[in-house]
């Protein structure tokens, strides 16, 4: 399996990025896809997950969405309204559970830098 993330970049503070994550070696409607975030000095942390639902940490509810097009095998995180304490490397992630627990996934991308100006 493999996951390729892309999409970060440096944005100001308001402003908005879509990154995407495409996903390949598995039958990708079947599992559980998700993002996390390392920021500089700091542990990784649930951002968005989505499988037969979605769900969203509290820090990005409202501002973020995440999605998935089964027929591209691609997630996508929309991030809009950004903060200058979302700047992290961003992971896309797989599983076959659901959770905001980073050991329940055992695929992951290589992470995309995004950095949010103030």
């Amino acid at each position: 399996v493999q996951l390729q993330a892309s999409g970060g970049g440096l944005v100001q503070a308001g402003g908005s990025l879509r990154l995407s994550c495409a996903v390949s070696g598995r039958i990708f409607s079947n599992y559980a896809t998700a993002w996390f975030r390392q920021a500089p000095g700091k542990e990784r942390e649930f951002v968005a997950g989505i499988r037969y639902a979605t769900f969203y940490a509290d820090s990005v509810k409202g501002r973020f969405t995440i999605s998935r097009d089964n027929a591209k095998n691609t997630v996508y995180l929309q991030m809009n309204s950004l903060k200058p304490e979302d700047t992290a490397v961003y992971y896309c992630a797989a599983g076959s559970r659901a959770t905001m627990y980073d050991d329940d996934y055992d695929s992951w991308g290589q992470g995309t830098l995004v950095t949010v100006s103030s």
